[in-house]
């Protein structure tokens, strides 16, 4: 297995520059996620990694080797796709068994790798399936066995969970971090799932235009946030931002009745985190809000609120207290802080 070095890396369709010079570096074994807005580059990054497009500008290294000028299939790269992409006349066994027999290996090599790969994954009792014969969560566990076979320097995952139904999507999840402590492999996954992401990544890229909006770890992105694009885009429900003021030891948010006891001058953008608000006494200082929605979600309830003519969500414990018109006073455990005119993180 191999790391990853991405070293200025430019991709352009004609007059449209989707890539903006990316810089990444991840180690032999770590666990790269991509995520971003629908057409952000981060598809189109994978596909310069595994040399389905040709760079404008920049490097790619894998292991240490420059691979930017190599075809495809000399740069040990493996992908997965979104659709499954199995020959559906081939079993199992021949589907996982293809790509060495392409290679050339002998059948008990072939018969021996797709053995050991197939236990792997739960698959012994279906090789000599055909895919039609199978689930959708067993497909997928196909087309990652036939990229595993080959023991490639790096794997390239490009959605492929995003086909398979909400309990499927989970079970692949738990099936795909199981997977990547057992091979210790080199991955890169792109996602439009943020639970995804959190889930399996040793780090998270996170994509805006085709530029580095932050690179980190999962717990890094969503506690600091580099700015409130990240902010946002990372964490379910969503951060909230409200326009702030701080005078000294206290803030107030633009048009809201009270105000919070944290220390700042002048204008800001405050940002919560749902799981962070509370409800505070009126004898604290807090920010005045009217219960305006409630979404339960079985152990927890989303409270969705105006404060002002702003929109929160506060994310607290079922049974939930609140009714639709109840006026509350918000605190808050901790908040984020960015510049009004930037987005960046103070």
């Amino acid at each position: 297995m191999a790391g990853l070095s991405l070293q200025g890396v430019h991709k352009s369709f004609g007059d449209v520059e989707v890539l903006k010079g990316i810089d990444v570096a991840i180690e032999r074994g770590e666990y790269l996620v991509l995520v971003g807005p629908s057409g952000c580059g981060k598809s189109t990054l994978l596909r310069c990694i595994a040399g389905l497009e040709d760079l404008s500008a920049g490097e790619v290294h894998i292991g240490g080797r420059r691979v930017d000028g190599l075809a495809p299939s000399a740069r040990d790269v493996a992908m997965v796709f979104q659709s499954y992409a199995l020959y559906p006349h081939m079993t199992v066994r021949q589907n996982m068994g293809f790509a060495l027999k392409v290679r050339g290996e002998t059948r008990e090599t072939i018969d021996a790798a797709v053995a050991r790969v197939a236990q792997l994954l739960g698959l012994e009792d279906h090789l000599e399936r055909l895919p039609g014969q199978l689930s959708g969560g067993q497909r997928q566990r196909v087309a990652m066995g036939r990229a595993i076979v080959r023991r490639p320097a790096i794997f390239l995952f490009d959605e492929p969970l995003s086909n398979l139904d909400a309990s499927l999507r989970h079970h692949m999840r738990v099936e795909l971090k199981r997977l990547h402590a057992n091979l210790s492999a080199t991955v890169v996954h792109v996602t439009h799932d943020q639970v995804e992401a959190l889930t399996l990544a040793d780090k998270i890229l996170v994509l805006n235009e085709g530029v580095v909006q932050q690179l980190g770890s999962p717990r890094e992105l969503f506690d600091t946030p580099e700015n409130t694009f990240v902010a946002q885009f990372i964490g379910s429900p969503q951060m909230n931002l409200l326009p702030a003021t701080g005078h000294g030891e206290h803030t107030s948010v633009d048009g809201v009745e009270g105000s919070l006891p944290l220390g700042h001058d002048g204008a800001y953008t405050l940002g919560m985190r749902p799981t962070d608000l509370c409800v505070v006494g009126d004898d604290q200082e807090g920010l005045v809000a009217t219960v305006d929605v409630l979404e339960s979600q079985g152990a927890t309830a989303l409270v969705h609120l105006l404060v002002g003519e702003h929109a929160v969500v506060m994310e607290v414990d079922e049974p939930c207290i609140f009714t639709p018109g109840d006026t509350v006073r918000l605190g808050v455990s901790v908040a984020h802080r960015f510049d009004v005119q930037t987005g960046e993180r103070l």
